[in-house]
């Protein structure tokens, strides 16, 4: 686990500059179209998490999952003094991301699948146009 601190910053100036608020709505209003319109993006961020939810379960388990496979991969890497190209690398990590999906939401998804294939194809390509022109 990884644990992040994060400084806080107090402001040079903590006295008010001016005692009468500005631009403040009175509390007992409804919301205007500027209001609704700025709570879009939230509604749809969080519109967007509750489908890929239902879809790929709670993000805290696929994190774990995933974490853990990407763990398996470097360890089993490191054992054998082995490096891989970074596409190599990137497809791995994006094909643990995948099964950490099927594995912690819906296995029958097809998507998940085909992105699997999709990621390996890519290295593949790489590495047969590499072998063809030696």
């Amino acid at each position: 686990m990884i644990t992040l601190a994060v400084g806080l910053v107090e402001p040079t100036n903590t006295k008010p500059t001016n005692t009468k608020p500005t631009n403040t709505k009175p509390t007992n209003t409804k919301p205007t179209g500027s209001d609704l319109e700025s709570q879009e993006p939230v509604d749809s961020i969080s519109a967007a998490l509750a489908e890929r939810g239902a879809k790929y379960g709670a993000f805290i388990n696929h994190a774990e999952i995933c974490q853990d496979l990407k763990l398996a991969i470097k360890l089993h890497l490191d054992n054998r003094q082995k490096s891989l190209h970074y596409d190599q690398q990137e497809a791995l990590d994006m094909i643990c991301h995948k099964i950490a999906r099927i594995i912690n939401g819906d296995a029958d998804y097809a998507d998940s699948w085909v992105d699997i294939a999709g990621y390996a194809k890519l290295v593949a390509d790489r590495l047969e146009k590499m072998h063809a022109e030696l």
